[in-house]
C-alpha cells in the first residue's frame, strides 16, 4: 500500500525549569500552597493534531463523499475534551474512527496502543487437515507483516514451495487461505502468483467510483501500472492456468480476503470452506506530524469483473466441518477433470 509521510510544524511544549525558591512556596504552611485549576477548554496543540487527523480522514477515506464533516469535527472535539497533549486527544480520535464506522481504520500512536473500532469480530474453528495427495498439489498462504527483506523472502517461500511440488500429472491445486488475518497483500500475490495466473486478478473502487487494478505478472505484484512486489526468482508451472480449490474460513481478514478476491471469477476455480470475516477493504498509511501512523480505509476491494465486496466473501460451497474442507476440495478437483456427468453429480452433492 502507498505510505505518505506528511510534514507538520513541531509541536511540543517547552521545558521550564522552576526555580528552588518559586516551588518552595509556604512550605511551612502546606494550605497556603497555591493550586493550578484544571483546565476546561482544549489546547492549541490538541485542536491542530486533530485538525490534522480529521483532514485526512476528509480526503482519503472511502466515506468521505457520505459523511457531513462540519458535524463530523464537532463531535471530534467534543469528544477530546480539555485534551492539553497530543496523547490526552485519543478520546477524540477514538470517536473520530467509530464516526467512520468502516471498521478497518486505525490510529497507531507513537507509544502506547493502537487504537480501532472494530465492527466485527473473525473468529473460526481450529483449522483442519491440510496438505494434498499425489496428483493434487497445495500451497498455504498465511497471513504476513514484515518489512521489504521479509517480504521478499516470504514470497519466494511461496514460489519455491509451488516449484517443489509441481510436477507432471497433477490435475488441479488447492489454495489454503484459512487463518490468513491480513497485513501486507503485495507479497501473497507475488507468491502465488504462478497459479493465480498473470495479467488483472481484482480491483480496488474509491469514493469517486474510481477502479485501480491489481495485476500479477512474471513474478510482480503491481497496483495499477507500478510494480510493488518482485520475487527473487520466478518459477512457472508445468501446466499452466490450473484447476484452483480456494480454501477459506471466519479467519480469512483483509489482504486475506484481497487474495481470495483475485480467485473470484478467475476459470476453473471453486472455493470451500466457511464465509470470509468482512474486511475486504485497502487501507492507506499516512504519517502525522508526531510520526504517528493514521490507517485509513481508502478503497473497497472488487473482483476481475468490477464486482464490489466491502463485507465477508461467501464461498462457492460452504463445509462447516473444517475437517472435511481439504477433502471436499481433492475429490471436486479429481472429479471435475473426469467426464461431464461426474462433474455434474460431485457438485450438486
Amino acid at each position: 500500500m502507498t505510505t505518505m509521510r506528511l510534514r507538520f510544524p513541531s509541536l511540543y511544549a517547552p521545558f521550564v525549569r522552576v526555580g528552588l525558591a518559586a516551588a518552595l512556596v509556604a512550605c511551612g504552611d502546606p494550605e497556603r500552597a497555591p493550586t493550578v485549576p484544571a483546565p476546561t477548554t482544549i489546547s492549541p496543540v490538541a485542536v491542530a493534531y486533530l485538525e490534522e487527523v480529521v483532514t485526512l480522514l476528509q480526503r482519503h477515506s472511502v466515506k468521505r463523499r457520505t459523511i457531513d464533516w462540519t458535524a463530523f469535527r464537532a463531535e471530534v472535539m467534543a469528544a477530546a475534551g480539555p485534551a492539553q497533549t497530543i496523547s490526552e486527544t485519543v478520546p477524540g480520535i477514538r470517536r473520530a474512527l467509530a464516526l467512520l464506522g468502516d471498521g478497518h481504520s486505525v490510529y497507531i500512536p507513537l507509544r502506547g496502543s493502537a487504537v480501532s473500532v472494530p465492527t466485527r469480530s473473525c473468529h473460526a474453528p481450529t483449522i483442519g487437515r491440510s496438505g494434498g495427495t499425489p496428483n493434487v498439489g497445495y500451497v498455504r498462504v498465511r497471513n504476513f507483516s514484515g518489512p521489504p527483506a521479509e517480504a521478499t523472502l516470504y514470497a519466494q517461500r511461496i514460489q519455491d514451495s509451488i516449484r517443489v511440488t509441481d510436477r507432471d500429472g497433477i490435475v488441479g491445486w488447492i489454495v489454503d487461505l484459512r487463518g490468513n488475518a491480513g497485513g501486507n497483500m503485495w507479497p501473497m500475490i507475488a507468491g502465488i502468483g504462478p497459479i493465480l495466473g498473470e495479467g488483472v486478478v481484482g480491483h480496488f473502487l474509491d469514493a469517486d467510483s474510481t477502479f485501480t487494478p491489481y495485476s500479477y505478472r512474471d513474478g510482480a505484484s503491481a497496483s495499477g501500472d507500478t510494480p510493488l512486489h518482485q520475487v527473487s526468482s520466478v518459477y512457472r508451472l508445468k501446466r499452466p492456468n490450473p484447476r484452483v480449490a480456494v480454501l477459506t474460513d471466519g479467519w480469512v481478514a483483509s489482504s486475506g480476503e484481497a487474495v481470495a478476491i483475485a480467485f473470484r471469477e478467475r476459470p476453473d476455480t471453486r472455493s470451500f470452506g466457511t464465509a470470509t470475516c468482512g474486511l475486504s477493504t485497502g487501507n492507506t498509511t499516512y504519517w502525522l506530524s508526531d510520526t504517528s501512523r493514521l490507517v485509513i480505509t481508502a478503497a473497497t476491494m472488487a473482483d476481475r469483473k468490477r464486482r464490489a465486496y466491502g463485507d465477508v466473501i461467501p464461498p462457492d460451497e460452504v463445509v462447516a466441518n473444517p475437517d472435511d474442507t481439504v477433502s471436499r476440495a481433492i475429490e471436486w478437483l479429481t472429479f471435475a477433470t473426469g467426464p461431464a456427468g461426474a462433474v455434474a453429480v460431485v457438485r450438486e452433492r
